[in-house]
């Protein structure tokens, strides 16, 4: 379960100016009861985490774009909790990878990616697909949602081997906008605020109101986990619809 540095982030984006981190492990949060996130996967490189993904059909695992290095393979590891165990999770391996096409690695705009599995996910008690929205957009300012992960506990902490899981809610775009300037979009992204939250180590995972998911986990403050003042930023899903159904649908 290693995550990229963010002294290999700063090579990695050496374009990038403004303090942000794209790995973003949950903190303040709690241990999720297992298996009670059956859509949650852990996408793996060398059978170490390196991002959250979440099953969006039993074919499709949606994730951060920049969770994948160009060229890299990532296999998907579903109905896991605690990564160390078994615990009847399977890995699959991914067939294809469909990146946004204006995926902006600087800025993280259009920060989404569809891994298409090589073969189709069995749903049981623990491997369930999660709800999309229906349609595009804005959720309610201070909506109830959470987040979930297996980052890390703590910025310069360790990761976790079990899902953690935290309650957020929606922040007010405008809000948003003031502290992140212009590398917020508000018709592409979403701010949450709480006393827990995203760290490094969760990108790619959900944002989930109610019993759908709204948002992928992208970037935040690079010197704090869940920042007040740099709030964490999720890609939002419902500006996608088109383009997600498009890649499906194929």
């Amino acid at each position: 379960m290693t995550i990229i540095s963010l002294l290999l982030l700063a090579s990695l984006l050496p374009h990038l100016t403004f303090t942000a981190h794209v790995d973003v492990g949950i903190v303040n949060g709690t241990e999720a009861k297992p298996h009670s996130r059956p859509y949650m996967v852990s996408l793996q490189r060398s059978h170490r985490h390196v991002c959250g993904g979440f099953l969006i059909s039993n074919r499709f695992v949606m994730t951060a774009a920049h969770c994948r290095k160009e060229n890299e393979t990532l296999t998907a590891l579903v109905g896991a909790h605690d990564l160390t165990k078994n615990e009847g999770s399977v890995r699959i391996e991914v067939k294809a990878y469909h990146q946004h096409p204006d995926f902006n690695v600087h800025t993280f705009q259009n920060d989404i990616l569809l891994l298409e599995l090589e073969e189709k996910v069995q749903s049981n008690e623990i491997v369930k697909i999660i709800c999309m929205p229906t349609q595009e957009g804005d959720i309610k300012p201070d909506s109830a949602c959470s987040v979930a992960g297996w980052g890390r506990l703590s910025l310069k902490g360790r990761m976790s081997k079990h899902l953690m899981e935290a309650d957020v809610k929606i922040m007010n775009n405008t809000e948003c906008k003031n502290k992140w300037k212009d590398k917020y979009s508000a018709s592409e992204m979403i701010c949450v605020y709480g006393h827990g939250g995203s760290c490094s180590g969760d990108s790619g995972g959900p944002l989930v109101c109610g019993d759908t998911a709204v948002g992928v986990t992208s970037f935040g403050s690079g010197n704090v986990c869940n920042s007040s003042e740099q709030p964490e930023v999720y890609t939002k899903i419902s500006a996608y619809l088109q383009w997600i159904y498009s890649i499906i649908a194929k």
